[in-house]
């Protein structure tokens, strides 16, 4: 039968056209629509007779390939008659029933589904894989520490694994109402785009200075853990801060709470408290930026015996562990707020949200996991 023929069968058919009214209008017997119209089922849909692309089977091919199937000819055959590749050929039958199963309106239909747009995303699909990323989201998990732990936790479970591209797809694009919102301000950076940053210095030197170039070797490789980075997180106006100091090799956080100001005594005493609460071989050195808040480093370092060592003007990566964390504050201390009104019980909060967050540059364990177990190959 020609493709023409076949074609136009069908189009009369999903006018609703009975068998009379086509073989007034088509030179073909009743039998002949029989054979066209029975392995679709006898049901056309609109759709089915959209103008053919080249680039997908149309329907009269996947007749075709029904009607050849019944003759027994082999798949390379039919894909040569068809003037198609024999793998297109092949999926097409493997993935639809078989030789024996093969039905072509299903076929067709099956594959209208699988082009429709816009397709629900995986997270949409898995209410339970769902549930689990909203609840990481909302502990100020990132998407890729999410995904992660997703992997190490559920393995080759794909109905529990997602990739972190997805979570922030379905955060930002997909989602449209109050609650993906939301859940992009947990998002560590609150936003979805990059802002350029940038700033002057204009502060004075502080006297004896031991920069960072003095460092010894044990520091910058991380091998040796008791080196810390620290910095000051600003509130509204620069009127109130935090201290911030973060173990090189751990990633470990601990906040120093400053409610009498951030001037150079306030954060020495601070400092001293919390680096005194160490074990000794956690104090060996911190390294800061030339901030007029450690002008008191030489007595600290007399107090504590830990050394104190200061970047290059102008050169944040040089604290690259400090910076990074100080940027995942921000989630817990939002910019343009007032600092002083959290107490230090807040900041050992928030120290502990942190500490509690799987690390990509720790094998996906949290900081507190890996100082435990620094702790134990120390003391064993």
């Amino acid at each position: 039968m020609p493709p023409e023929v076949r074609r136009e069968v069908m189009r009369l058919a999903a006018k609703g056209h009975t068998y009379q009214e086509i073989r007034e209008r088509v030179d073909i017997s009743e039998g002949g629509i029989t054979c066209v119209l029975r392995p679709l089922g006898g049901v056309i849909r609109r759709e089915a007779l959209a103008p053919p692309t080249g680039l997908r089977l149309t329907i009269e091919e996947r007749q075709s390939i029904w009607s050849d199937l019944q003759t027994h000819q082999s798949l390379r055959a039919i894909a040569r008659r068809l003037h198609r590749a024999p793998s297109t050929v092949s999926r097409e039958v493997l993935a639809n029933g078989g030789r024996g199963g093969y039905q072509p309106h299903r076929a067709h239909q099956r594959a209208f589904e699988r082009m429709r747009r816009p397709k629900p995303g995986k997270l949409g699909r898995y209410p339970e894989l769902w549930a689990r990323v909203e609840t990481d989201l909302r502990r100020l998990w990132s998407p890729q520490q999410i995904a992660a732990r997703l992997r190490a936790e559920f393995g080759e479970d794909m109905r529990m694994t997602v990739s972190h591209e997805t979570i922030y797809k379905t955060v930002y694009v997909q989602g449209r109402g109050e609650l993906r919102k939301e859940l992009a301000r947990c998002l560590r950076s609150g936003r979805a785009t990059r802002k350029r940053r940038g700033r002057l210095e204009r502060r004075g030197s502080i006297q004896d200075m031991v920069m960072i170039s003095e460092r010894p070797p044990e520091v910058a490789d991380r091998a040796v853990p008791g080196h810390w980075e620290g910095d000051l997180i600003m509130g509204a106006a620069n009127l109130s801060a935090i201290g911030t100091l973060v173990e090189r090799s751990t990633r470990f956080v601990m906040l120093l709470h400053l409610p009498d100001g951030r001037e150079a005594p306030e954060v020495r005493r601070a400092m001293a408290a919390k680096i005194l609460t160490l074990p000794l071989a956690l104090r060996r050195s911190i390294t800061w930026d030339q901030g007029k808040e450690m002008s008191g480093h030489v007595g600290f370092s007399v107090e504590t015996g830990v050394e104190v060592f200061f970047c290059d003007p102008h050169s944040p990566w040089q604290r690259g562990s400090n910076e990074n964390t100080n940027g995942l504050l921000r989630q817990y201390f939002p910019k343009g707020t007032d600092l002083s009104i959290h107490t230090e019980a807040d900041l050992d909060a928030a120290a502990d949200g942190l500490n509690g967050r799987p690390r990509q540059t720790l094998g996906w364990m949290t900081p507190s996991e890996k100082l435990a177990e620094l702790l134990v190959a120390m003391t064993g």
